[in-house]
């Protein structure tokens, strides 16, 4: 099922995966419903994340963890934000194919100040390799990047849904 671990009685193999093109198909699949309360990456319509609630959505913010349970991290360019080290832990799914294979929009992480919205830098001071995950809990907004990655969900030990937002990925 992933992380190694090929003795398992899972159908499909791997959870990641499934749940990956899961997230995948309600994207492509959104259609405006009455949004439910929820806490499963395949709880339907798209929106059912969304919070606070919002009239449109087109992305299923999610992020994965290695096996050793840090989260995964992948790095974008943003020009207007030099400081930063650019590293993010969300993603969008934008494909799926062959055996589990993916890519992945990079997610800018971000919080709203005054109206506008201010990146957020996930990495420790001046070390640049570690996510400080205290300052994950200081993200309530993601922009769309223009870099996507491409991974093996096989390498992926678990896959948490954040959040339902509008990015305008479609527009």
């Amino acid at each position: 099922m992933g992380c190694g671990n090929d003795n398992n009685d899972f159908h499909s193999g791997n959870c990641v995966c499934e749940v990956v093109r899961a997230i995948k198909d309600i994207q492509d699949n959104a259609v405006e419903e009455e949004c439910r309360e929820c806490s499963s990456c395949f709880t339907e319509p798209l929106g059912s994340l969304a919070s606070p609630e919002k009239e449109r959505v087109d992305t299923r913010v999610f992020v994965l963890s290695t096996e050793d349970g840090s989260p995964f991290h992948a790095f974008f360019t943003h020009e207007h934000h030099a400081h930063n080290a650019c590293v993010s832990i969300f993603f969008r799914v934008e494909d799926v194919f062959d055996n589990c294979c993916a890519t992945l929009r990079v997610l800018v992480p971000g919080q709203r100040k005054d109206g506008h919205f201010i990146p957020v830098n996930l990495v420790s001071g001046g070390d640049k390799c570690c996510i400080d995950l205290s300052k994950v809990c200081q993200v309530d907004r993601f922009r769309a990047s223009h870099d996507c990655i491409t991974v093996d969900l096989k390498c992926f030990c678990a896959v948490q849904c954040i959040a339902d937002v509008h990015l305008g990925i479609c527009e």
